[in-house]
């Protein structure tokens, strides 16, 4: 069959389909999020009541509950959302009435159809409970998206979420999370709820003014004394100069004060990085917009997903991403340092905890991974 599996999720499905074994097709779909189609208004009057319409199977006229895996989620549309169930979720609703089936991906290769007994709908409880259901990164590719060209490389500006949360790193259409989902966490970490909003911000991380201004004027500081000097200024130099300057514009001690030790930070991080493999021996982050650039086109993707913005502008603000941060840097390897500095110094406080950690796994993975963008499109 000349078909291509959007996802290793649908080619594990149809392969044990061809197999006859639905003990492996449960297994597959007990480790991933299911999703349920609504409409949109329905959703919103109500987010967490779910509406699961029973459709007739043509072939059988026996009636089915439809389900998706993320692969086979049809185009965005503004009006039509998607709940994410997990199979126990799915084996604990009420199926009393007539006979019932579950289609999960009917009417395509990947298809799975199911008796929903109770006897069976035990069965697939066993297997969720029994699945070892993985919190960890991974990469994951959507291979009916886009590889290569100026959307695939600003969707791997935001390489770094998307390997973090397990989703597709190229893909820009109907969930990143699901609808409700999504629409919760553009409220509670953006104050999000419109589309002007979204652009606001969106424009904000696009001119690289969300982040702190004082860290880029550190690295700023650096830069034109490396221009200087031929090479990097030493610390004591690099630290006096940069408080130096911000003492004769007129800022208070305690500004002043700041950015020395703001210096000794980002010293303390770049060492770290070498360390860590982030940066090499001799190597340097010359600006952390990539943290801002980044997360505008993870941005797109969540106001897409929380139909805040339309595609067209989620697939500007993607490129246009893309774009500033080519400009930026010379290569994937500086650029997630650069996203890393700009992470960890606006939340790591130097912990070395989660914020830096989870991008450092990100950054490994993307790196040494044969089928990541980062070794795929060049820079």
């Amino acid at each position: 069959m000349n078909w291509t599996p959007p996802t290793v999720i649908e080619r594990e499905l149809y392969e044990a389909g061809l197999r006859g074994d639905v003990a492996a097709q449960l297994r597959v779909l007990a480790a991933e999020e299911l999703y349920i189609g609504q409409y949109r208004h329905e959703v919103d009057a109500e987010p967490d009541m779910v509406t699961w319409r029973a459709v007739q199977d043509p072939a059988t006229g026996w009636l089915c509950k439809p389900l998706l895996t993320r692969g086979m989620l049809p185009p965005w549309h503004p009006d039509w959302v998607f709940h994410g169930v997990s199979l126990d979720w799915v084996a604990r609703f009420d199926w009393s009435g007539p006979q019932q089936f579950l289609v999960v991906n009917g009417g395509t290769p990947a298809a799975v159809s199911l008796p929903a007994t109770p006897e069976h709908r035990a069965v697939w409880r066993r297997h969720y409970a029994e699945n070892e259901r993985t919190t960890r990164p991974r990469l994951l590719a959507l291979h009916t998206g886009p590889l290569h060209g100026p959307l695939a490389f600003g969707l791997a500006c935001g390489a770094h979420l998307a390997v973090r949360d397990g989703v597709p790193w190229n893909e820009a259409g109907t969930v990143y999370d699901d609808y409700p989902g999504q629409r919760r966490a553009m409220e509670r970490d953006w104050g999000l709820t419109d589309h002007a909003g979204w652009q606001t911000q969106v424009s904000a991380l696009l001119e690289y003014r969300n982040s702190p201004a004082a860290p880029e004027f550190a690295l700023r500081v650096r830069e034109q004394l490396r221009r200087g000097l031929g090479e990097s200024p030493p610390a004591d130099l690099w630290r006096e100069t940069a408080a130096g300057t911000l003492h004769d514009e007129g800022a208070p001690p305690d500004v002043v004060a700041d950015m020395e030790e703001l210096v000794r930070r980002i010293m303390r991080y770049e060492a770290r990085f070498r360390a860590d493999g982030l940066l090499p021996g001799d190597g340097r982050v010359t600006t952390a917009a990539a943290y801002d650039y980044g997360r505008a086109a993870c941005l797109a993707r969540w106001g897409l997903a929380a139909r805040l913005c339309d595609p067209y502008q989620a697939e500007r603000t993607i490129v246009h991403a893309g774009a500033l941060s080519k400009a930026a840097y010379r290569s994937w390897e500086d650029f997630s340092a650069g996203y890393v500095l700009g992470r960890a110094l606006r939340f790591d406080d130097e912990e070395y905890g989660p914020y830096y950690e989870d991008a450092l796994v990100s950054h490994r993975l993307l790196l040494a991974d044969a089928g990541s963008p980062w070794r795929n499109i060049p820079w």
